[in-house]
């Protein structure tokens, strides 16, 4: 199961965006732009650059957050993100010795499907171990003879041979990693990954980082989420054709409430 959370964010997150917005539209100096903004003035700041598609003043807020226990197969999708920043559990430095990994629902729920989908993890663990085995004491051999001291040569041998270990390892690996993104990116980011047609996993990890950073700036994030909560399904034909559901599912104790 993965696991996320929201680990630090700007201070003030929506007064930092209203300041920003209030040096747009008026005559205020810096030393004095935080004067008299209230969370109030500074909740209007935000709904206006909502209504007229300001959107650059958002920028200025963003927020960090850990997210472990999810799949290679999520990574490749949520770094197609770029105005981002990540850092991520290397399996060039980690060993993978006995990797978790994360289980599709579908396969889950069918037990044949299930026994093959462990077999496949199983035998890419075997695969991985012995490719690493070999490979260091290739390594080994090799830098000894260069003339490096054994226990030296067998620690850089072992870093060298999981380099390439790595390749068989499937896309249910799980990872972890710290990901930063500034408040506008994280409107357009809940737009594609809230959506239903986004993939299950990154669906349900935008989901819990959308119900975070609600807590955090209520009115920044007050109507993010999918397209088809505040207009038209922008899908066409390849419509989810659920809008009423997703609509209901985000006012009703569902995503970024406390219901």
């Amino acid at each position: 199961m993965f696991n996320v959370q929201l680990l630090s964010h700007t201070p003030q997150p929506e007064k930092t965006v209203a300041a920003a917005a209030r040096l747009c539209y008026s005559s205020a100096s810096i030393d004095g732009i935080l004067d008299t903004l209230t969370d109030e003035k500074a909740a209007g700041f935000v709904e206006m650059l909502a209504e007229i598609g300001h959107e650059s003043p958002i920028e200025h807020a963003s927020f960090t957050f850990g997210i472990e226990g999810v799949s290679r197969s999520l990574l490749a999708q949520i770094t197609r993100h770029r105005i981002a920043s990540f850092s991520v559990q290397s399996q060039r430095y980690v060993q993978e010795a006995s990797f978790e990994f994360v289980t599709p629902p579908e396969i889950a729920g069918n037990a044949e499907a299930l026994k093959v989908f462990l077999s496949s993890m199983e035998q890419a663990q075997a695969a991985y171990d012995t490719l690493a085995e070999i490979l260091q004491k290739g390594h080994t051999q090799r830098l000894i003879a260069q003339g490096k001291p054994e226990k030296e040569a067998e620690k850089a041998a072992k870093k060298i041979a999981i380099e390439d270990a790595r390749f068989v390892l499937p896309n249910a690996c799980d990872t972890k990693m710290i990901v930063t993104l500034n408040a506008r990116s994280l409107l357009n980011f809940f737009k594609h990954r809230c959506c239903n047609r986004a993939q299950w996993e990154i669906r349900a990890v935008a989901e819990e980082m959308l119900r975070l950073v609600k807590e955090a700036a209520p009115n920044i994030f007050k109507n993010a989420g999918p397209p088809c909560l505040n207009a038209p399904c922008p899908e066409g034909k390849m419509s989810c054709g659920k809008q009423q559901q997703v609509r209901e599912k985000y006012t009703t104790g569902g995503i970024g409430t406390n219901a």
